[in-house]
């Protein structure tokens, strides 16, 4: 909802505003056993055998894929935006990180590591995690090919081509709108991919989502949602246009 569309909002007696939130909540509810079901349906997808190796420099140095896993059997990778060539991660992606700093020690205990992994070397992951006040793990994978075989990186010969495969489907480069190619030596983008270890130490890839299947992941973003206003970006030039660092909001 605009702040246009706030204005003259109806304002109704006690009893009316009872009735219209009773007949919402059915909706809600409705909403959420259609959401659990999806769910279900999204652990009950088939698996695929990840056959490759990847090396990732870590803080604990180079680790595998099924070694960044740290003991359990679940690992959740946010695929960041920090292309090799950048001071800074993507303001986006440090928005998402701010919703899922500090919850590993509660997915821990679930059997499931999270961590966030990126393009960048490890050393300028490091000097932005350290500013940004951050505890979650953060991984590079800039020796290695995983950002490209995921798809959220893409080289400049891939666009010039007009078309990259993205959120699982060809789509139009110029579409993305993700980063100024002229600065980036790869066009860089979000998402989240999920593995499973079994007993014997084979990794499979179970899931990954992109572009806005990361949206019920942003806490501050289903909060606004709850306010008369919403998340109020319509007119501007980008629908995340207002979204800074947390340290540079005046």
């Amino acid at each position: 909802m605009t702040e246009i569309a706030t204005k003259n909002h109806p304002v109704v007696s006690q009893t009316e505003w009872l009735e219209a939130r009773k007949d919402l909540l059915a909706k809600e509810k409705d909403f959420t056993r259609r959401r659990d079901e999806l769910s279900r349906r999204r652990r009950e997808l088939p698996w695929v055998k990840v056959n490759k190796e990847y090396i990732f420099d870590g803080p604990r140095g180079k680790e595998t894929l099924g070694e960044l896993f740290d003991g359990r059997s679940q690992l959740i990778v946010y695929h960041f935006m920090f292309d090799p060539t950048w001071e800074e991660g993507c303001p986006s992606c440090s928005f998402w990180a701010d919703s899922f700093n500090g919850i590993g020690v509660h997915l821990n205990h679930r059997d499931v590591t999270m961590i966030a992994i990126s393009h960048a070397p490890l050393e300028k992951l490091q000097v932005f995690k350290k500013r940004m006040g951050w505890s979650f793990k953060w991984a590079s994978s800039f020796h290695s090919d995983f950002n490209f075989d995921f798809q959220v990186s893409f080289t400049p010969a891939e666009f010039k081509k007009g078309t990259v495969y993205y959120n699982y489907t060809d789509r139009e480069s110029d579409s993305l709108g993700l980063v100024d190619s002229k600065n980036a030596v790869n066009q860089e983008a979000p998402g989240i991919s999920v593995f499973y270890k079994d007993e014997s130490g084979t990794v499979h890839h179970t899931y990954s989502c992109y572009a806005r299947g990361l949206d019920m992941m942003n806490t501050a973003y289903h909060y606004l949602d709850l306010v008369p206003k919403g998340r109020n970006e319509a007119g501007l030039d980008f629908t995340m246009a207002w979204v800074r660092y947390h340290d540079k909001y005046e």
